[in-house]
């Protein structure tokens, strides 16, 4: 193969290679992150403890104890009562039994939704989880506390829905092609860096530029999960919008970043070293002295000879 027609193959495959690095993490992440649920409520645990979170958490709450006060009371209660229910809210966040009902919550939410995710048989349909197993835990959890009129609170079995059927589906479809993308995208990258460096003309090169390339997908990477979480927090609605939305995105998306900035380290890494073994190589060789050429002794006169 003409050496021309070696680098134009080899900077093609490397070029594939690194736009496919950044897309196969992206794609592995999401399959062995956010949609595994012991790792997804790991990641949310910590956020129980967060003010930013406790306070939404309170404020959502306190809405709903203040819904079923005036459901008992038979119309609004006062202003008064109001604010004992959300202070007392803010105090049930600071609780043992919060912390407990948070990932309970979380679990059962994860669950509901992979699991509507990964069956195509629930197409169609709006994903719903029955809140009333955390409800009960908590009471539980606060009776033993010895709280007053802990028993007293009511555990309804109400279908709350956290997906509709049109977005389920939409993103049942996504969820197929990431499961397919988080197994082929790193092997396509492999195969593409290993045969474009095999087939270039200078070897040393193309590692240097599969190094590089591949920093610089990480950076763009890390780029995209800044970008991605002024969006997705400008984008939400309700009482999750603001502080505490982006301290949940930063718990989820905390392994993409570490991913990254780990694609960073080691394609400069493999860069310099590529580099610095062909600059100290090149002097190394130059420096070595040259053997000096022994002229070869003349044959010793035999008696036949003489």
């Amino acid at each position: 193969m003409f050496p021309r027609l070696r680098g134009v193959l080899s900077a093609v495959l490397i070029v594939l290679a690194c736009l496919l690095a950044p897309c196969a993490t992206l794609a592995g992440w999401a399959m062995h992150g956010p949609a595994d649920t012991g790792r997804y409520v790991a990641a949310m645990a910590p956020l129980a403890d967060d003010p930013d979170v406790r306070d939404a958490a309170a404020d959502t709450l306190g809405a709903g104890f203040a819904g079923i006060v005036d459901e008992v009371t038979a119309g609004p209660v006062n202003g008064t009562v109001r604010l004992f229910v959300r202070d007392a809210a803010r105090s049930f966040t600071r609780t043992e039994a919060f912390r407990d009902g948070w990932d309970a919550a979380n679990r059962t939410v994860h669950a509901a939704v992979l699991r509507a995710l990964r069956d195509d048989g629930t197409a169609g349909r709006a994903v719903t989880v029955d809140l009333a197993p955390v409800t009960e835990r908590v009471r539980d959890r606060l009776a033993e506390d010895h709280v007053p009129f802990a028993r007293r609170i009511p555990v309804r079995h109400t279908a709350v829905t956290v997906l509709t059927a049109h977005e389920a589906d939409r993103l049942r479809k996504g969820y197929h092609v990431l499961d397919v993308a988080a197994f082929w995208l790193p092997l396509a990258a492999v195969v593409f860096a290993v045969t474009g460096i095999a087939v270039a003309a200078c070897r040393r090169r193309a590692v240097t530029a599969a190094g590089i390339g591949t920093a610089l997908g990480g950076a763009l990477l890390a780029l995209a999960v800044v970008v991605g979480r002024r969006l997705t927090v400008a984008e939400l609605p309700g009482p999750v919008d603001g502080p505490a939305a982006g301290a949940v995105y930063d718990a989820l998306t905390e392994t993409l970043r570490t991913a990254s900035w780990l694609l960073v380290g080691l394609g400069l890494t493999v860069a310099l070293a590529s580099w610095l073994t062909g600059r100290y190589g090149r002097l190394l060789r130059r420096r070595s002295p040259a053997k000096p050429v022994t002229e070869p002794t003349p044959p010793r006169p035999t008696r036949t000879g003489l």
